[in-house]
């Protein structure tokens, strides 16, 4: 049996996701260091059993709040480019963040499709004020839809839908779930919820979507929950400042902790385990995502440690035993070659042919992890 692609499996209702996040180098860093960050960023998570990886397309946000940014922004490589070099290094595919807020998106488009990437997730505008150049998400995730060999998820922000939320765009009641039914009828087929850290929003959020899906007699799209680990101060303003929602006594419990990373993901596991315990049986499919959102090395170790928490909790919350198999994977480095682009961000994804024999070995000799679920589960645990 053909093993499922990745966006076979976001699609997938009968089996969960699990994914690892990741950020481009800065706009303008050498070819020979992007594909030093790529590859030290795949021999890192080797070892984690991720179906892929998401590659975000980081934006300024100046309208989406009045708050002082902690970090200062810097600009990015192109998300597809990066991807390009993880998946030739590594054999995952990846899925690729687009913020539709760029008037050569479909340009972007067609360059994504001739790179390989099947899979990509819409980003709207960082907020409803302000001049945006570039389609609104409708009309994007409309030119996505047309476009053949390419499928598209978008993301869910479950501090949309809060009674406080409500409150402050004038409706009685919270309507993300309302948006995200919206964005199923325009072909999204799957959903990446921003970080979480409190449950309680998400819950409703979860329960509502299956609520309203059911109502319209439509098949829940998949939600990927994200996660990141946080260890000082400043990250977690961070966190807040990019609207994630953290209750003060949570924010006190993990800053004031002894380690501040571990009690960050024992508080993120018992998150997790209140998610699934009060989202059993409502019907919606699950999957996991983590991230760091610094380049803080505590919270980068976190980050793997994390994964491999979440995702126990989450297969062992199925009730169907399950085990991590180990595969050979020979990275596609005969799919992107010379003709991905004429300018210099395209010639980072093209490698020599030495670099494409020592990429094939290294895939040949080492291998990687990876959870096929389809094929694994029901036959037996394995530590």
């Amino acid at each position: 049996m053909a093993e499922e692609s990745l966006h076979e499996r976001l699609s997938n209702p009968a089996r969960p996701v699990f994914l690892l996040g990741d950020v481009p180098p800065g706009e303008g860093t050498p070819p020979h260091k992007c594909s030093e960050i790529a590859n030290k960023f795949v021999s890192r998570s080797r070892m984690l059993a991720a179906d892929g990886y998401i590659v975000y397309d980081i934006q300024d946000e100046p309208g989406r709040t009045d708050e002082k940014r902690p970090f200062p922004f810097r600009r990015v490589m192109d998300s597809s480019t990066h991807a390009a070099l993880l998946s030739n290094l590594s054999g995952r595919e990846c899925l690729v963040y687009k913020c539709v807020a760029d008037p050569n998106f479909e340009s972007w488009l067609e360059n994504n499709k001739t790179i390989g990437h099947t899979a990509i997730n819409l980003v709207g505008r960082a907020s409803s004020e302000g001049k945006y150049e570039g389609p609104t998400i409708s009309e994007a995730m409309n030119i996505v839809e047309a476009k053949e060999d390419v499928h598209f998820g978008c993301v869910c922000i479950a501090e949309r839908h809060t009674l406080e939320a409500a409150q402050q765009r004038g409706k009685t009641y919270p309507t993300e779930h309302v948006n995200m039914v919206r964005k199923i009828k325009a072909g999204a087929k799957w959903f990446i919820s921003q970080a979480v850290y409190d449950a309680e929003p998400t819950i409703r959020l979860l329960k509502d979507y299956a609520t309203l899906c059911k109502q319209k007699g439509i098949t829940p799209s998949k939600v990927v929950l994200t996660f990141a680990p946080v260890s000082r101060k400043k990250t977690m303003t961070f966190i807040k400042w990019l609207g994630v929602r953290v209750p003060i006594e949570t924010e006190e419990l993990i800053l004031s902790a002894e380690k501040p990373i571990e009690k960050s993901i024992e508080y993120l596991c018992d998150v997790l385990r209140e998610i699934l315990c009060e989202c059993a049986g409502v019907g919606v499919p699950l999957g996991i995502s983590c991230e760091s959102v610094s380049i803080f090395k505590s919270e980068i170790d976190g980050v793997h440690e994390l994964f491999r928490r979440l995702q126990t909790i989450m297969l062992d919350s199925s009730g169907t035993p399950w085990k991590v198999q180990w595969v050979e994977v020979m990275p596609p480095a005969g799919k992107i070659g010379d003709d991905a682009g004429g300018d210099d961000e395209g010639a980072l994804v093209a490698l020599d042919p030495s670099e494409k024999v020592r990429t094939l070995l290294l895939g040949i000799m080492v291998g990687t992890a990876t959870v096929s679920l389809g094929v694994i589960l029901g036959k037996g645990k394995h530590a």
